[in-house]
């Protein structure tokens, strides 16, 4: 008898599965929207697919009367120039701090506390301060992912220095390696393909912070936009855009995975 638990799905028959509740959840839309509209023609809760597709048109296509831009397209450079420059500094500092207190244990006995402490601050809280510290400008947008995502990629980082068998460190050891080598060429090897990993499980907070600084204080962006069509109960406006928030999201972490499976094989091959 053929257990569910060994079995393995093609890859195409993977794809219709994955693809199953997406579907369910169009059709769940359609059938309360279609009664809503026939109760109320007017409704704005949960427009028809027809009027998204003409909001979305508008809002991509057609430039704005006062300002000129294409909006769709310039808040997602521009929350995309804020997300990547956030996740990019974020990546750094934790990869810094990970493979420096996860390989050392004197850096670690200094660091990882406060590493802890800020990772237990919730950066929402933290908000009206970095506003207060860095102005309603950029930098402060910026600054609230880095102090929400690198704590947890820091941790993350140092954890998983801790599980590289110590037979590698200890052999290398034997041959004379320095403690620069090991970090450079045995530890940070190991690391970068997991640092991938990391930066692909913060992406959803990074993406949370992002649209919470911008629906606050910024004249531009996703978020902003998704907060300033709330007033006018544009549901026509803000569905799209939650829909391409999704999509942009997914288009990243997708791009991310490709990435590390292109650099390194030995890495997937091993997870597999």
């Amino acid at each position: 008898m053929r257990k569910i638990i060994n079995y393995r799905p093609v890859p195409l028959a993977r794809g219709l599965l994955g693809f199953l509740p997406l579907l369910a959840l169009l059709l769940i839309y359609l059938m309360a929207s279609d009664a809503r509209l026939a109760a109320n023609a007017s409704d704005k809760l949960l427009p028809a697919f027809g009027t998204m597709g003409e909001a979305l048109y508008r809002m991509a296509f057609e430039a704005d009367a006062r300002t000129g831009r294409y909006l769709l397209w310039f808040d997602t450079l521009v929350s995309l120039q804020r997300l990547l420059s956030g996740i990019a500094i974020s990546a750094l500092a934790g990869l810094f701090f990970g493979l420096f207190c996860g390989a050392l244990p004197v850096v670690r006995a200094v660091c990882s506390p406060l590493i802890t402490l800020f990772a237990l601050i919730p950066p929402l809280a933290v908000l009206p301060i970095l506003f207060i510290c860095f102005g309603l400008g950029e930098v402060s947008k910026i600054v609230l992912i880095v102090v929400g995502v690198t704590p947890f990629i820091a941790r993350d980082l140092q954890q998983q220095v801790q599980t590289i068998p110590a037979e590698q460190l200890i052999k290398a050891q034997t041959l004379s390696a320095h403690s620069g080598q090991i970090l450079w060429r045995i530890i940070l090897p190991q690391m970068l393909p997991r640092l991938l990993d990391a930066v692909r499980l913060s992406l959803g907070s990074a993406w949370l912070f992002l649209i919470a600084a911008e629906a606050i204080a910024s004249a531009e962006g996703l978020g902003y936009r998704i907060f300033l069509m709330r007033r006018y109960l544009a549901m026509d406006v803000i569905l799209p855009y939650v829909a391409w928030i999704t999509l942009l999201a997914f288009a990243l972490d997708w791009l991310l995975r490709a990435c590390s499976r292109r650099l390194w094989p030995w890495y997937h091959a091993s997870q597999s």
